[in-house]
């Protein structure tokens, strides 16, 4: 099984944390194929850079379509998740909805904490969009400054683990999400410190995404994630002009 693991920003170093702890849970045989984003932000924070991480992701899982079984969006807000399961007819995982249905079947109320105060407002609507606000005890986010993404989980990480307890002693979480691509890994290395379960995006994501390819779900053909009709495009790369344009049969 060969799971793609996309990543769009732009940081290598984040990749290959994802990478890292998402092959402590994938399953024998399955192998995680790398891919971060060519051009955008070093890491997506607001629903600007949201966007344009979404034309972004189209664009590579077009690029490498037919070399995977399924794919995961891997930054937390899953920037193009709806888009993506329109056009393409593998699996398509989302590490924040991976991550959120996950900590539903571990507790009653869930916990989001994350490394930027920038994250928040696009958090919580992506909470909503999934429709579960009401499975959410709070988002808790860090308010101030770090001095590198593809080390702010090492150099905030009691400043982390302080917000995760917070949340368990003030909002009453069953569980923790440690979320946004940065923290891949954290939940492994702090796991006996907080006393409740934690979640890790990228790990709940490979796990759903193989179990997705083993249930091999017939592409929509009705209803809202059906592909849409074929259009002419403009100026956009050729592998996805390809799928839009249903030339790339």
């Amino acid at each position: 099984m060969k799971i793609l693991v996309a990543n769009p920003n732009t940081s290598p170093g984040v990749t290959d944390r994802l990478v890292a702890a998402g092959e402590l849970v994938a399953s024998p045989g399955t192998d995680l194929l790398a891919m971060t984003a060519p051009r955008g932000v070093p890491y997506i924070a607001t629903r600007a850079e949201a966007a344009i991480g979404s034309a972004v992701m189209l664009e590579m899982l077009a690029e490498r379509r037919g070399t995977f079984d399924a794919a995961i969006v891997a930054a937390f807000g899953d920037p193009g998740l709806g888009g993506a399961r329109e056009l393409f007819d593998f699996p398509v995982v989302g590490m924040a909805e991976a991550a959120m249905l996950v900590a539903c079947t571990l507790g009653r109320r869930f916990a989001i904490v994350s490394f930027a105060k920038a994250l928040e407002p696009w958090f919580a609507e992506i909470v909503e969009w999934h429709g579960l606000s009401g499975r959410c005890a709070a988002i808790r986010t860090l308010d101030e400054a770090f001095q590198s993404i593809d080390d702010v989980q090492t150099e905030k990480e009691q400043v982390l683990i302080d917000l995760a307890l917070g949340t368990v002693r003030n909002d009453g979480a069953d569980v923790v999400i440690l979320a946004g691509a940065p923290l891949a890994g954290l939940a492994n290395k702090i796991r006996e410190r907080v006393p409740v379960p934690l979640v890790d995006g990228i790990q709940a994501a490979v796990t759903m995404a193989e179990g997705l390819v083993r249930l091999n779900p017939r592409k929509a053909t009705a209803g809202t994630y059906r592909r849409p009709a074929p259009k002419v495009s403009t100026g956009l790369s050729q592998a996805l002009a390809n799928v839009i344009g249903h030339k790339d049969a």
